[in-house]
């Protein structure tokens, strides 16, 4: 079930609402928490319904080998769980891969795909489990009950694309008596950031999804411009879809008083690769960090030892990501540019913050090339073209040839426009996508030090839900889920 469908909006949220708050009022708590899990089994099912039993069998296992964890402190338990975590992961997600580079090695179809279903919210619902196993064997968890753990993992606002959420931060208020009863400045400031969410996703993000997908679509023919309104155009989307959900998430959460963590800090504006990677899915990177980068030795070993562990976390952040070798190549070029960037900062040359953030952004877009083309080679397509500035391509015909055609002498090419949209709005769209970006505060921050309820934000918040609702159509998820 999206976010953004009517059967959410107007059924489901409202019954689970009011059944969750009604129950609540009952001196049995549990029955409240019951409510909450079997709306989100429900809310997963929806997508479908035999990926549900596969869920329920993961929480079983790992609350099963969590408590043996929290009762023996035993390594062999905690491996146990992380290895059939991975297992489970491994089947599901990179089974096609494996044995599709098997069979291009030996050169032969020595193996028939299964094409298997990736279900929905596995790398997340996964991640998140095997951090409880590790904080349970480090001594830093408490479990409640089964059905609280349940609510943990299944909790729908966060179940499907995140954030990722920590057992030590949510149980806490999963089980608090302040969360059963209504709390309408919470409820006030979570619709707020929900329609902020909304309206990034189906105005914003949508509207940026059509000139994205027209030109990944046919990179063999592309022209400068044209490669450029498509890697910005994707930049844009990801971080409005993306972010988008995660402040539909934190809205949600809020609704019924929990706290989600932040996924997003205006990463755009960042002054480096590392600067943007503290920004960007800030609940994948702490994860990473705690889970993975530290465990393998961290900075603790010299700087050979930190550039190696960089560059293998953020290698397989990129597999983590999806099962093709784009995906590799974005992960390891990040890890790349994250070594460069930390031997930058030892010879302690400074330079502007708008040259700092403009070429961290170029570095960034270029990269989400990797990330969004189909394949290697339609990548390499747009990066070249992004070089190609003999290749224009500028619009014949109309303003742009009449009061630009001098140019044609110097070598800028003009050509038909082959994009729905004319080039004079899509670059003002974009230009005040960039602006936005850089100056307004972004939603998280602009709610902070807000009073609520608040007359003001609720005619914006009216005015967002309207726009959003208007813009929603039948088929479009958010893009994290093919994750």
């Amino acid at each position: 079930m999206l976010f953004n469908s009517y059967e959410f909006l107007f059924l489901f949220l409202p019954v689970t609402f009011a059944g969750f708050f009604l129950l609540g009022r009952c001196a049995e708590k549990r029955y409240a928490t019951l409510w909450l899990v079997v709306a989100s089994f429900l809310f997963y099912g929806y997508w479908n319904w035999r990926y549900v039993p596969l869920l329920f069998a993961s929480i079983v296992f790992n609350y099963m080998i969590g408590r043996k964890i929290e009762n023996t402190r035993l390594k062999k338990w905690l491996i146990l769980g992380i290895a059939g975590n991975l297992l489970l992961l491994g089947y599901f997600k990179y089974t096609d891969f494996l044995l599709a580079n098997v069979n291009a090695i030996a050169g032969i179809d020595y193996f028939d795909l299964p094409h298997i279903v990736l279900p929905l919210g596995i790398s997340f619902f996964t991640f998140t489990q095997t951090a409880y196993l590790v904080d349970a064997y480090r001594g830093e968890t408490a479990n409640q009950s089964f059905l609280t753990y349940c609510e943990f993992v299944t909790i729908f606002p966060h179940l499907i694309a995140g954030p990722i959420i920590n057992h030590r931060e949510m149980i806490p208020q999963f089980v608090a008596y302040e969360t059963f009863k209504i709390n309408y400045e919470n409820i006030a400031k979570g619709i707020t950031i929900f329609a902020m969410g909304l309206f990034k996703k189906v105005v914003i993000a949508d509207t940026l999804a059509i000139w994205a997908n027209d030109v990944f679509l046919r990179t063999e023919s592309l022209t400068f411009i044209e490669a450029w309104i498509g890697a910005v155009s994707y930049t844009f989307q990801l971080y409005f879809d993306f972010s988008g959900y995660s402040e539909m998430a934190i809205g949600l959460g809020l609704i019924f008083n929990l706290r989600l963590p932040v996924n997003f800090n205006s990463p755009y504006r960042a002054e480096s690769i590392i600067d943007f990677w503290r920004r960007w899915h800030m609940t994948l990177g702490t994860w990473v960090r705690d889970y993975l980068y530290i465990p393998m030795g961290g900075n603790k070993h010299g700087e050979i030892a930190k550039m190696r562990n960089l560059f293998l976390s953020m290698g397989l952040i990129g597999l983590w990501h999806g099962a093709g070798w784009t995906f590799v190549i974005w992960g390891t070029m990040h890890g790349i540019a994250l070594m460069i960037n930390h031997q930058w900062r030892r010879l302690r040359i400074t330079l502007p913050r708008f040259v700092n953030i403009g070429l961290t952004f170029m570095c960034v877009t270029l990269l989400w090339v990797f990330f969004r083309a189909e394949n290697f080679n339609d990548a390499w397509n747009v990066i070249i073209a992004m070089t190609d500035v003999y290749n224009t391509g500028l619009p014949t015909g109309g303003a742009w040839q009449k009061y630009l055609g001098a140019l044609a002498d110097f070598g800028v090419g003009f050509t038909s426009w082959k994009l729905g949209t004319g080039l004079t709005k899509v670059i003002t769209v974009l230009c005040v996508l960039a602006a936005a970006l850089l100056i307004l505060p972004n939603p998280i921050e602009l709610l902070k030090s807000t009073k609520f309820p608040s007359y003001k934000w609720e005619i914006a918040t009216v005015i967002l839900l309207f726009a959003g609702i208007l813009c929603i159509t039948t088929d479009s998820p958010f893009l994290y889920f093919q994750f």
